[in-house]
């Protein structure tokens, strides 16, 4: 039997890599301060607990998550296909009931024979063995700590990140809000809650000048532009929400047969359809305030919170000066990260750095050929993007089509040629053929 694997952090890419490698023989001591410690941002017990969104995205190939995705399920990723046993509906994205999600992942990295759950925190790197540090973008201060002394000061850097409302669905006033996916795609999935020009300008007003939370211990408040608080994105002008979440572009609202002026889009965060998350309403307002100006939304007068919008501080590491395209620490080989902490952005992003760091480290353990997944993949441009010395000023990167070689001849059409570029890698990944020497 191969050497035990230290796995640090139970989220969504700590329990990708600990089943990866359970699943190829690797034994596996997966350590996870829950249930005796918590992050300001998590609520449950559970492992893999979906902080902000319960959305993974498109789920689309001509988008560039949609194919991130597709290539997981092909790689059979435990997490993924998680997702798609609990996923509730949302037009064209893939959105999951957050505890059954959770919990079916939890399940199945506790039963797992090789895996060994330690709830423990940890506030050293372990001086020796193989390590897979995974504990994502609220990585405690010890650890943090721990890593930015090891690694020097300028190796670590920090940003932010801010979670949506939850309301519940019996509170919403239906009268005033409609069913209905944009351009009509998919099943109508989405509550809108339509604005008229006066009570968009209104709402505008009052989200500008409300009360944010104080945000204690940190020494800047830099904001990441893929979770921006939806009060700072007022701020940058009266026009930039009716282009961003509040656009309303595609819906009609079939008492007018009208697109209303702006339009507040509302996705199921549970199977049942009892809670509803505000999308792109981000937030670090008062609760107070909260109540106060989402309250202004038609639809949502009386709406019952039953979970406040939070902020709270995300870090993740430099990696082009750290890491390498397999995220394994340069100076220290044994040691490898995985998830947001390496500067992945998102979810579906975190799942495919975990697969890619445990199958890469059973293949050194069992003496295999490295896991080289071509640049043309989604996932092997996710990991040569993080590791790529040449990029100055890091910051954290969702998947994009940019970060993926051009097809190299002309396809006419954005939708058409990113369909192109998403075959392209789904037939490499087939040629590359599984890890374990079976074709996929």
């Amino acid at each position: 039997m191969s050497e035990s694997v230290c796995v640090i952090g139970a989220g969504l890419a700590g329990c990708e890599a600990a089943w990866q490698l359970a699943h190829r023989g690797i034994p596996v001591s997966l350590y996870e301060m829950k249930p005796h410690k918590k992050t300001p941002a998590h609520h449950s017990d559970n492992f893999a607990e979906l902080v902000c969104s319960n959305s993974l995205r498109s789920d689309q190939i001509e988008n560039a998550v949609g194919l991130l995705k597709e290539e997981l399920r092909l790689l059979k990723s435990l997490v993924i296909s998680c997702a798609d046993d609990n996923r509730v509906p949302a037009g064209g994205a893939l959105a999951v009931d957050r505890d059954r999600f959770s919990n079916a992942v939890t399940t199945a990295v506790k039963n797992h024979p090789l895996i060994n759950v330690i709830e423990e925190e940890i506030n050293e790197i372990p001086k020796e063995g193989h390590v897979i540090i995974a504990t994502g973008p609220l990585t405690t201060d010890g650890l943090a700590q721990e890593i930015s002394m090891k690694f020097s000061n300028e190796a670590y850097l920090h940003f932010y990140d801010a979670a949506a409302p939850l309301v519940s669905f019996e509170s919403i006033d239906m009268d005033k809000a409609f069913f209905a996916s944009r351009y009509d795609k998919g099943t109508p999935d989405y509550i809108n809650c339509p604005m008229t020009k006066e009570e968009y300008i209104s709402f505008w007003n009052a989200l500008c000048s409300a009360q944010e939370a104080p945000i204690h211990g940190f020494e800047n408040a830099n904001v990441f532009e893929g979770c921006m608080p939806v009060e700072v994105m007022a701020k940058r002008g009266e026009q930039t929400l009716c282009y961003g979440p509040l656009k309303p572009r595609g819906l009609k609202d079939p008492k007018t047969g009208r697109e209303p002026y702006a339009v507040v889009q509302l996705r199921k965060d549970n199977d049942e359809g009892s809670i509803y998350n505000l999308v792109g309403f981000q937030t670090h307002l008062k609760f107070p305030e909260q109540k106060r100006v989402f309250s202004m939304i038609p639809g949502l007068e009386n709406a019952e919170f039953v979970r406040f919008g939070v902020m709270h501080r995300n870090t993740y590491l430099n990696s082009p000066k750290l890491l390498n395209a397999y995220y394994q620490l340069r100076q220290e080989p044994r040691i490898m990260f995985a998830g947001q902490i390496t500067g992945v952005e998102g979810y579906v992003e975190s799942i495919a750095s975990g697969y890619l760091t445990a199958v890469e480290l059973a293949n050194r353990l069992q003496n295999r050929p490295p896991f080289d997944l071509p640049q043309e993949t989604a996932t092997g441009a996710l990991a040569l993007y993080v590791s790529n010395e040449t990029v100055k000023d890091f910051q954290p990167m969702n998947i994009n089509f940019g970060i993926i070689p051009p097809l190299g001849y002309r396809v006419k059409g954005k939708r058409f040629k990113n369909a192109e570029i998403s075959k392209r890698a789904i037939d490499m990944l087939m040629q590359v053929g599984a890890v374990e020497g079976e074709q996929i």
